[in-house]
C-alpha cells in the first residue's frame, strides 16, 4: 500500500528472523558450562583445601615453598627415587668404619654441656659436607651448673663417747677421706685426660653438712617409707643411697621431703646381675665387670615435676626473659656421687647398727658386697660417727647450642624430627650419647646420598644435634617450647635415639601409634647377631615396647607437645660386659673393645633410624596405627583399676583400697567405641593405600585429584590424633607436663605412667579428683573417636 498522509505512524513490518551472532551456540553452552564446572572443582578440590594446611611461624627454620595442588607430578611415586630405590641407600649407606670415626671424635675431649660449641660447629659442618645445606645452630641461654670442689669424709670421736651431736667440729678426727676420682687406667686413654671432668651432680645444691648417716637403699619412696616404718631416725642425717630403681633426682627430693640433710649416691654390683668379680669376672679393663672405682655422674633436677631450663618453665630461655625461682624443681640439699669402693667404709661402719636389710622385703637384699664384708644394716650411724659431706657448685647462665638440619619436603606442613643429644658428663661418653651421635651422623651421609641421587622427600625432615640433655633435657625442651605452634600444626612424629649401641640387644620405648612402623622396619634390617641365616632385627628382638617415660629428649615432644615418639637403641643383655653409665669408662677404648667391637650394631643403628624416618616420610599415606593406640589406652585403664585394686606399688606410696573397688564404666565403654572405629579408620586407612598402587589414566585427572584429597584428608586425622590427649591446665602439681596419657611416674622419673592423673588420684586415695580425671580422659576419648570420622 502506497504510503499517503492517512498512514499510521505505527505500523507492523515483517522482517526476517533474528541473525545468530555464533554458529554454534549449543556447543558454546556446553563449553561454557564443562569450564565454569572445572573451575569450581579445582577451587573446591585444591584451594580451598590447601588453605586448610596450618601455617608457621617457624622463622628461620621454615621451609621456603607453598604446597601445589599435587606434592608433585609423579605422585603418588617416590619424587627422583623410588622407596625401593631410597631404602637400598638407607641400607648400604651406613658403614661400620665411618661410625668408629665419627666416634673417635666425639670422645675425644670433654662435651659438658654449654661447653662443646667446637662439636656443635664441627657436626653442622659435617652436615652440610653430607648434603644438608639448611644447617644451622640455635642458641639458648640457659642455668646451669659446674664443679668448684667436694669433699667425703667419715669422721670418729676419739673417745667414742659422743651421743650424736656433729657440731663440736673440734671433736672429729678423720677415719676415712673418699677419693671422689676415678682410676686412671692405661688401657683406657680418655681415663687419664688432664682436663677430665670431676665427679658431680648436675644442679646440685651447695653445701657443707656433718651429720650422723643412713642407709637408704635404693632411696625409693617406699624405701623410705619401710624405713619410717621401722622407726628408723631420718630428721638432720645424711642419706646413702644406690642408684638404681627411679631417677636420682628423686632419691634427693623424698630425703629432703623427710628432713634429711644430704646425700650420697653409689653404684652397688649387686645391680650388675652375674656380670661380678664376686662371680670370679675380672673387672674393666681386664673383663667386663664394673670398675670398682667408676662413678655414675647424673643430674638431680626433679624430671617428673618440669624438664628444661628450671628458671624458664614452658617458654624458651632467650637472651632477656624473665627467669623464675628454682624452688620446688632444684634440691637445696648438697649431693654427691661416689663408687664402691668409696662407699665400703661407710656401709661396713653401719654394720651392727640399726636394723638389717634382710628385715625388710625382697627389694632390700640385693645388695652386691656382702662378700667384701657388707652387713647392709641401715644405721642411723654410731653417735661415734659422723660424715662430712662438701659440694661446692658454680651457678651460671651461659649460651648452648642445639644444631638443626632440615631437607624441605615437598608438603611443608608435614614433619619428622630425628634427634640425639650431643652433649656428656665426661670426656668420653661413647655409649651415652655419643653412640647415638655417631648413628645420627650415619643417617644423615644416608640421606644426603640420595639427595645426590636426585631424590626429595615427600615430608620435610629434621635432623636435630642437642646440647644440654645430661642437666634435665634443656637443649630439647627449650626448642620445643619456642617452635611448639610451629610444631602443634606440622609435626607427624619424633625418633629419638640416646645410646645407640652398649650391647647386642635390641630395645624400644614408644607411643602405640608407631608400634607397627617398629615392627615393620625392623624387619628389613638384617641383625648383625643372626642365630640363624637371614634373620633380621625383627627376629632378634623380643618383640616388647615399652612405655614412653622421660629421661631423654623425646619428652617435650611426646609429654608436652603430644607428638608421638620413639626412643630405641641396643642394650647390653644379662650376659654381656658392663655398661658404665655417665663414668669416665663410657670411653671409646670400652666401646672398641668390649660395647661394640666391629661396630656393627652403630652402623645397624643408624639402618633402623634412617628407614623408619623414611617409612614415616615417604609413604603417602601416614605410618601410624589408631588401633594400636586405642588398644593400649584399654589395658592402661584395665592397670589403673588393677592399682586400685592393689595399690601396693614398689616406687609409689601406698594406699588402703576402697571396698567395693573403683571403677570407671563410662571411660571404658568410650575406649571400646574408640577401639571399634579405629579399626574402622585403619582398615579405610589401608584401602586408601591400596588404591594408591592402582594405575589412573591421565585423563582421569578427577580421580587423582580426589585421591590425593582423601589421603590429605586421612593424614591430617593421624598427624593430629596424639594431640587429642593434651590437656591444657596440666596434670596436678606439674602444670608442665599436658599429657593425660603419657608421664614420667612421679616418683619414678625414668619410668613411664600411663592415666598418670587417674592412676596418682587412686593412689592417694582422692576418689573425687581420680572420677574429675576419669570424665576429662573420656572427654578426650569421644573428641579422638569423632576426630576419625564417620565409620
Amino acid at each position: 500500500m502506497p504510503t499517503s498522509e492517512g498512514t499510521p505512524l505505527l505500523r507492523t513490518v515483517n522482517v526476517a528472523p533474528p541473525r545468530q551472532r555464533y554458529p554454534h551456540s549449543t556447543i558454546r553452552r556446553f563449553c561454557t558450562i564443562s569450564l565454569s564446572s572445572t573451575l569450581i572443582a579445582i577451587v573446591v578440590l585444591f584451594i580451598i583445601p590447601s588453605t586448610w594446611h596450618l601455617t608457621s611461624d617457624w622463622d628461620h627454620h621454615r621451609p621456603s615453598h607453598a604446597n601445589p595442588p599435587l606434592p608433585y607430578k609423579d605422585w603418588p611415586k617416590g619424587n627422583g627415587l623410588s622407596i625401593t630405590e631410597l631404602q637400598d641407600i638407607l641400607l648400604t649407606t651406613p658403614k661400620e668404619n665411618k661410625a668408629r670415626e665419627w666416634s673417635a671424635y666425639y670422645t675425644s675431649g670433654p662435651h659438658l654441656a654449654g661447653k662443646n660449641l667446637s662439636q656443635a660447629l664441627w657436626t653442622k659442618e659435617r652436615w652440610q659436607e653430607f648434603g644438608i645445606d639448611q644447617s644451622t645452630i640455635a642458641t639458648y641461654d640457659v642455668y646451669l651448673n659446674y664443679p668448684v670442689g667436694h669433699r667425703l669424709a667419715l669422721l670418729e670421736r676419739p673417745d667414742r663417747k659422743g651421743k650424736g651431736d656433729s657440731s663440736t667440729k673440734v671433736d672429729w678426727k678423720i677415719k676415712f677421706e673418699a677419693r671422689l676420682e676415678e682410676d686412671i687406667l692405661e688401657e683406657d686413654r680418655t681415663s687419664g685426660l688432664k682436663d677430665r671432668i670431676p665427679t658431680f651432680h648436675g644442679y646440685s645444691a651447695s653445701g657443707n653438712v656433718t651429720a650422723p648417716y643412713v642407709y637408704v637403699n635404693y632411696g625409693t619412696y617406699q624405701d623410705f617409707e619401710d624405713l619410717l616404718a621401722a622407726n628408723v631416725s631420718l630428721e638432720g642425717k645424711i642419706a646413702l643411697a644406690r642408684y638404681g630403681h627411679v631417677f636420682r633426682g628423686l632419691k634427693l627430693k623424698r630425703a629432703q621431703d623427710l628432713g634429711m640433710i644430704g646425700t650420697i649416691i653409689y653404684s652397688d654390683p649387686g645391680d650388675d646381675g652375674g656380670v661380678t668379680e664376686e662371680n670370679g669376672l675380672k673387672a674393666y679393663p681386664d673383663g667386663p665387670a664394673r670398675q670398682p672405682s667408676s662413678v655414675q655422674r647424673g643430674s638431680v633436677e626433679y624430671l617428673s615435676i618440669a624438664p628444661g631450663d628450671p628458671t624458664t618453665p614452658g617458654y624458651p630461655s632467650k637472651p632477656g626473659v624473665p627467669r623464675e625461682s628454682v624452688n620446688g624443681t632444684l634440691p637445696s640439699i648438697p649431693s654427691i656421687p661416689i663408687s664402691y669402693v668409696d662407699a665400703l667404709p661407710l656401709l661396713k661402719a653401719l654394720n651392727s647398727h640399726g636394723p638389717n636389710a634382710s628385715s625388710f622385703n625382697k627389694y632390700w637384699r640385693s645388695g652386691g658386697l656382702g662378700y667384701k664384708g657388707v652387713d647392709y644394716n641401715v644405721g642411723p650411724s654410731p653417735g661415734h660417727l659422723a660424715v662430712n659431706l662438701m659440694n661446692e657448685q658454680y651457678y651460671t647462665t651461659t649460651p648452648m647450642w642445639n644444631v638443626i638440619g632440615i631437607i624441605n619436603g615437598t608438603i611443608s606442613d608435614e614433619v619428622v624430627i630425628l634427634g640425639n643429644h650431643r652433649d656428656a658428663w665426661v670426656a668420653g661418653g661413647a655409649g651415652d650419647p655419643n653412640s647415638g651421635s655417631a648413628a645420627l651422623n650415619e643417617v644423615v651421609r644416608s640421606f644426603g646420598e640420595a639427595l645426590k641421587r636426585g631424590w626429595k622427600p615427600l615430608r620435610t625432615i629434621v635432623f636435630a644435634s642437642w646440647d644440654g640433655e645430661e642437666y634435665g633435657l634443656i637443649g630439647s625442651t627449650e626448642w620445643v617450647e619456642e617452635y611448639l605452634p610451629w610444631l602443634s600444626g606440622a609435626a607427624v612424629a619424633y625418633l629419638n635415639v640416646d645410646v645407640g649401641t652398649v650391647g647386642s640387644h635390641f630395645h624400644a620405648a614408644a607411643s602405640p601409634l608407631l608400634n607397627k612402623a617398629l615392627y615393620d622396619v625392623t624387619a628389613m634390617v638384617p641383625s648383625p647377631n643372626q642365630t640363624v641365616a637371614g634373620q633380621s632385627v625383627r627376629d632378634t628382638w623380643n618383640g616388647r615396647i615399652a612405655t614412653m617415660g622421660s629421661g631423654s629428649d623425646f619428652t617435650a615432644f611426646q609429654d608436652f607437645a603430644g607428638i608421638p615418639c620413639v626412643d630405641m637403641g641396643f642394650q647390653p643383655g644379662p650376659d654381656e660386659a658392663i655398661y658404665h653409665y655417665h663414668s669416665n669408662y663410657d670411653s671409646f677404648d670400652w666401646m672398641d673393645n668390649l660395647g661394640d667391637p666391629g661396630w656393627k650394631y652403630h652402623a645397624t643403628m643408624a639402618k633402623i633410624w634412617g628407614l623408619l624416618a623414611a617409612h614415616l616420610v615417604e609413604q603417602p599415606v601416614i605410618q601410624l596405627n589408631v588401633t594400636d593406640y586405642a588398644t593400649a589406652l584399654l589395658g592402661y585403664l584395665q592397670d589403673a583399676t588393677s592399682t586400685s585394686f592393689h595399690p601396693q606399688s614398689r616406687y609409689s606410696p601406698t594406699i588402703t583400697p576402697l571396698d567395693p573397688p573403683l571403677t570407671f564404666p563410662s571411660l571404658h565403654n568410650s575406649l571400646v567405641h574408640l577401639l571399634r572405629h579405629a579399626r574402622k579408620f585403619d582398615a579405610r586407612a589401608t584401602d586408601l593405600a591400596g588404591r594408591l598402587e592402582e594405575s589412573i589414566p591421565w585423563w582421569q585427572w578427577w580421580k587423582r585429584a580426589r585421591l590425593f584429597y582423601d589421603v590429605m584428608r586421612t593424614n591430617q586425622r593421624l598427624k593430629m590424633f596424639e594431640r587429642r590427649f593434651l590437656y591444657a591446665c596440666g596434670l596436678d602439681g606439674r602444670s608442665w607436663f599436658k599429657h593425660t596419657v603419657f608421664a614420667p611416674g612421679l616418683w619414678t622419673g625414668y619410668s613411664g605412667a600411663t592415666f598418670p592423673g587417674l592412676v596418682e588420684s587412686v593412689q592417694k586415695g582422692d576418689w573425687k579428683n581420680a572420677a574429675r580425671w576419669a570424665q576429662i580422659i573420656e572427654k578426650q576419648v569421644s573428641d579422638a573417636t569423632r576426630s576419625l570420622g564417620t565409620p
